[in-house]
């Protein structure tokens, strides 16, 4: 077997560093929606209690492409696996005598502390791929793909192993394990990567995070609203959902549910994982003929716009349970294929409209948008579910997927 360069193996590393945070991120989701919701959280209060986790990511990305500027994306990827070993042990050390108001107020601040390190992590990740990839826009276009891809399809698998979990060994176990893993992995990455990743540049003033490129802007805009619409209906009111369901209060049937929402949900991610890293394979062409991925991107947002418009009209329109469970079923494995798309062409294309000297400022004040959509969405997942159910959360998500087709027709090819 051929062996790996330097930066091959470099990349490989900040892979799997990557995979093992996500994978932690996903059960850690699941581990607090549905421990609190047994708890008895309303669907509003579970939004909020991840309301931090977003809020932190903006400031998070806004401050790590500078962080990185100055130090390195060492010290932003090792930063975020230790704050994230912090944060799953300080929630391990939450007492169920604390009223629910002190609860909830201290897994805000643990849950901001864990969004903390999700933006770290993923903004040095990606970043890196910028120094490591191959210079040309194939190579990139494949290696973000990759790692966007296999991320997602490995936070997918959270998702199952966080419900698993809660399941079998309950929540408090199932935290402290977690912690331990990343700790591993955080030990294996110092004594394994040896690439520097990035030059560093102690000239970076803090207000150079913010692009002046038109294409950057616009593309961050469009992000806001992609990623706000997909979590106004993922985050609280689909699970919750699923729940009210499969769910009559019994231990046996809340661990029916608990693996039903953990399986839909994973699959979901894994599959939008899986789409996200062969997107490649759908638009490059071997006889290296042009390609424009900025208008192939602007089609596949209406593709995403009409399958969402579809499904949200069907589920207002008829209200038989079982048919609406099978259409809905159906009609979101659709959205994730589209949508896998449509997150894999931005991904590309944040790094395409960047340049090597700002790449790091560029993907924080992207991923900086990417989080205001998620906070936007977080919120508005439990407020819609709370007012109007899973019907009113899909119609707010159409309309943000048309606000981000309006930005999306904004970018130029340069």
């Amino acid at each position: 077997m051929k062996s790996l360069n330097r930066k091959q193996f470099s990349y490989l590393i900040v892979t799997v560093a990557y995979w093992a945070f996500m994978l932690s991120d996903g059960a850690l989701r699941m581990l607090v929606l549905l421990h609190f919701h047994q708890n008895g959280f309303s669907p509003l209060q579970l939004a909020s209690l991840f309301l931090f986790y977003e809020l932190a990511g903006i400031f998070t990305n806004l401050y790590a492409g500078w962080l990185a500027s100055k130090f390195g994306l060492k010290f932003t990827l090792y930063s975020g696996l230790i704050i994230q070993v912090v944060s799953l042990y300080l929630l391990s050390q939450l007492n169920e005598n604390w009223s629910q108001n002190f609860s909830i107020f201290y897994v805000l601040i643990v849950q901001g502390l864990s969004g903390i390190a999700k933006d770290l992590t993923k903004m040095s990740s990606k970043s890196a791929v910028k120094i490591l990839a191959p210079n040309n826009k194939e190579g990139l276009f494949r290696w973000v793909a990759v790692l966007t891809g296999s991320k997602n399809a490995v936070k997918g698998l959270g998702f199952l192993v966080g419900c698993a979990l809660l399941a079998t060994f309950g929540f408090f176990a199932s935290l402290i394990f977690m912690a331990l893993v990343i700790m591993i992995i955080l030990i294996c990455t110092l004594v394994l990567l040896k690439d520097n990743l990035l030059i560093k540049n102690k000239n970076t003033k803090f207000f150079d995070i913010f692009s002046k490129s038109k294409n950057i802007n616009f593309l961050s805009a469009a992000r806001v609203f992609l990623f706000g619409a997909r979590d106004v209906w993922f985050v609280v009111s689909l699970p919750i959902f699923f729940y009210s369901i499969f769910s009559d209060g019994t231990v046996e049937s809340n661990q029916k549910a608990f693996y039903i929402i953990g399986g839909f949900m994973s699959t979901w991610i894994i599959l939008y994982g899986i789409i996200q890293a062969n997107t490649p394979k759908l638009f490059l062409r071997k006889n290296n003929e042009k390609i424009n991925l900025v208008e192939i991107g602007k089609r596949w947002n209406i593709f995403l716009f009409l399958n969402l418009l579809f499904l949200t009209v069907f589920i207002l329109i008829f209200n038989k349970l079982i048919l609406v469970k099978m259409v809905l079923f159906l009609g979101l494995f659709i959205y994730c294929g589209i949508f896998a798309i449509n997150s894999s062409i931005h991904s590309y294309l944040i790094l395409r409209f960047s340049n090597k000297n700002r790449v790091s400022l560029d993907v924080g004040f992207y991923y900086m948008a990417n989080a205001t959509g998620r906070l936007i969405g977080t919120f508005l997942s439990g407020l819609t579910y709370q007012l109007g159910g899973l019907a009113l959360s899909l119609t707010t998500a159409s309309f943000m997927i048309g606000v981000c087709l309006c930005f999306t027709h904004l970018l130029k090819e340069n």
